[in-house]
């Protein structure tokens, strides 16, 4: 897909991969719509942070709609990046930590997506980028709620790989393993650094997926650190 001009959503735009994502796009000509809870504080003409929590279907039909209002009728790309990890062994595992998980990382995908998808039918192109995590491919001790979720973020992206390619429209999953963030800042025993993936990396990650040909489709990616230190 040629980028300069489309317009993409990228949820979870504020920090982190998400922020990253949104100025590697914003590099390649890509009008973005941020939508999260807190200003990234992009100042950018083709930017527009639209302050919503995708946990609620309400909050993503009102950014769905000023987004439409500020770039027209056609949406290129759904960045679908916003989630987050509550780690602790399953019988210790409060149900608003539960609860918290699956309605940012599943329903929130899920709210979101489905927004989307008629247009991109409408306009027969368009492409899905789902985040989800190596916990999407695995196991991980005290994260079973984190995995539950990144899995099902794995399922509905194979699914709606399936539903929706005879519209032309894409959908990529990508499964990053540890990466230099905030998101590790409750997580015992494991200390963000240099040596783990960095937001810039999986920003130009999706650059790529999203400017192979339009018969090509990167369906699910795994992108890993060479040697990661954790403690």
């Amino acid at each position: 897909m040629q980028l300069n001009g489309k317009t993409a959503i990228v949820t979870g735009a504020s920090k982190g991969i998400g922020k990253a994502i949104t100025l590697a796009l914003l590099d390649k000509g890509v009008n973005v719509a941020g939508w999260s809870r807190s200003n990234p504080n992009i100042n950018h003409p083709s930017f527009s942070f639209i302050q919503t929590d995708i946990r609620k279907s309400e909050q993503v039909d009102a950014a769905f709609e000023k987004t439409m209002k500020l770039f027209g009728s056609q949406i290129h790309i759904l960045v679908n990046n916003a989630g987050l990890g509550i780690f602790s062994k399953l019988e210790e595992t409060p149900d608003e930590s539960w609860h918290t998980m699956f309605d940012t990382n599943v329903h929130g995908l899920f709210y979101c997506t489905r927004k989307v998808i008629p247009v991109m039918k409408e306009q027969q192109r368009g492409h899905l980028i789902n985040i989800s995590s190596i916990a999407g491919l695995t196991g991980i001790e005290e994260a079973s709620g984190y995995c539950a979720t990144k899995f099902a973020v794995r399922g509905i992206s194979q699914s709606l790989f399936k539903e929706v390619r005879k519209n032309n429209i894409k959908v990529t999953c990508i499964c990053p393993g540890s990466v230099n963030t905030d998101f590790f800042e409750n997580v015992e025993d494991i200390t963000a650094n240099e040596t783990m993936l960095h937001p810039k990396d999986i920003a130009a990650s999706v650059v790529h997926i999203l400017e192979t040909p339009d018969n090509y489709v990167t369906v699910e990616v795994e992108l890993r650190p060479i040697n990661p230190r954790y403690s």
